[in-house]
């Protein structure tokens, strides 16, 4: 069969009769092999479908079918264009969450930067951050919400999974993954990297009022760092280091009291040492000791009530413009997190105020960075700049020289243990005008 060529000009008639000529020449010439080719040349390209199906699922090159769970939380920062690859459900008696696990396209120290900016600028309480403990993971805290962003090093596969993900086997690939978990309770351990902290910190309280001031028989005082055991020492022989009655980490095999020098101490129980302390060392200077509030006083922070056993002592710190509050103009201070651990930071900012006496001078990074050589100045929360620089010009009485010797890296974050806090605790004023616990002890023999 011979097909004529057809001359189409811009007059619909002739193109309607060659559209009706077309399809008479297929229809006559259905079942002969050149109608078959035909129709196999016009027909559509099964592959076109399937390339447009995995196009449409693509982001940034990165293939996924994993749903955003409906319950995470808005105020997660999410890393902009990360394509979600998984979700795991994580199951806790006390809590409930998610495992989610993302890639990106950008490499670990962009994603990494990212998230170090959010949680510093954020109303977020960090716990532990990357390189800090040998870690790489973010673990934040925000009231009942608790999120860890673990962020690899390196975009290595891990030898141990059998089926890696297509974002995990793409070499320019970097994959890392956000927790979240919501605590049924306020008094829900903090996570954290390091040892130390993954104990549960969650104490029995112990009221101020409960203070005997006698000498503290603490049985293991031979696990307190070297360093630190004579501050340790004179503090438990004023008596104000009060310890958690019910917990069996505290009792030793003879039935004594253990003092768990490396324990991380809690807010709660810091605040509880520091009104304990200055008040027993200054017994005969009214002027100089902290007032407890009384229960029928409005509670500064939301998580404190009045009920609580403790309330007195933080509530007292707060009226006393000594630590952050809504008193003390600090509207987003709502809460007191008392059983999260004491950072670096709220050890100096809170104990400071109570050496000079006086309000704290104003400073900026540099002349942090200027007097103590920290190397992550830039970490110290704006708040606690200023208690940082006035403790250098206390010089050899200053917590942090007495506490952690000599540094470069001051750490802001890092959880403080028991035995640091006691030697925090241990000297109460400025060069050649403050009081130690060694000279209250001697007064009093």
């Amino acid at each position: 069969m011979v097909l004529f060529p057809v001359l189409l000009d811009k007059r619909p008639i002739l193109f309607t009769g060659f559209v009706a000529c077309l399809v008479g020449v297929l229809t006559a010439c259905a079942n002969s092999p050149t109608g078959q080719s035909l129709e196999r040349s016009l027909a559509v390209d099964p592959n076109l479908e399937d390339n447009a199906s995995i196009l449409g699922s693509q982001t940034n090159g990165q293939t996924s079918s994993a749903q955003l769970p409906e319950d995470f939380p808005t105020v997660i920062p999410r890393y902009p264009d990360a394509q979600l690859q998984n979700v795991e459900p994580l199951t806790r008696s006390d809590a409930q969450g998610q495992l989610t696990i993302w890639s990106s396209t950008d490499p670990s120290n962009e994603i990494q930067a990212f998230y170090r900016r959010a949680f510093e600028s954020g109303s977020w309480q960090v716990i532990s951050e990357p390189n800090q403990e040998g870690t790489n993971s973010f673990v934040v805290r925000r009231n009942d919400l608790q999120v860890r962003i673990s962020i690899p090093p390196d975009t290595a596969i891990n030898d141990t999974q059998e089926t890696p993900t297509e974002a995990e086997t793409d070499p320019n690939s970097t994959t890392f993954e956000i927790q979240y978990i919501r605590s049924s309770t306020e008094t829900a351990a903090e996570p954290s990297d390091s040892p130390e902290s993954s104990e549960k910190v969650t104490e029995t309280p112990q009221s101020v009022d409960s203070v005997s001031g006698e000498n503290q028989n603490f049985t293991d005082f031979d696990n307190v760092p070297s360093g630190l055991r004579q501050y340790v020492e004179d503090l438990a022989a004023l008596g104000v280091l009060t310890s958690d009655p019910s917990s069996a980490n505290n009792k030793s095999e003879d039935s004594g009291t253990s003092f768990a020098a490396n324990k991380i101490i809690t807010r709660r129980q810091y605040a509880r040492w520091l009104i304990n302390t200055n008040n027993r060392i200054y017994a005969n200077s009214p002027g100089k000791q902290i007032r407890l509030a009384s229960e029928t006083t409005q509670p500064a922070f939301q998580d404190v009530p009045a009920s609580d056993p403790d309330f007195g002592a933080i509530q007292g710190l707060a009226e006393a413009g000594l630590i952050p509050s809504p008193l003390s103009g600090n509207s987003t201070e709502v809460l007191f997190r008392t059983d999260a651990p004491l950072t670096r930071e709220n050890l100096i900012l809170w104990k400071v105020p109570l050496d000079i006496r006086q309000g704290l001078p104003s400073a900026s990074l540099d002349a942090v960075q200027q007097t103590w050589g920290f190397q992550d100045a830039s970490k110290i929360d704006p708040k606690a700049l200023r208690a940082v620089l006035a403790d250098f010009q206390n010089g050899e009485q200053s917590i942090i020289r007495r506490v952690f010797g000599y540094t470069t890296l001051f750490q802001p974050k890092k959880p403080v243990t028991q035995a640091e806090a006691a030697a925090a605790l241990w000297y109460f004023g400025s060069q050649g005008e403050g009081i130690s616990a060694s000279e209250v002890l001697q007064q009093s023999n």
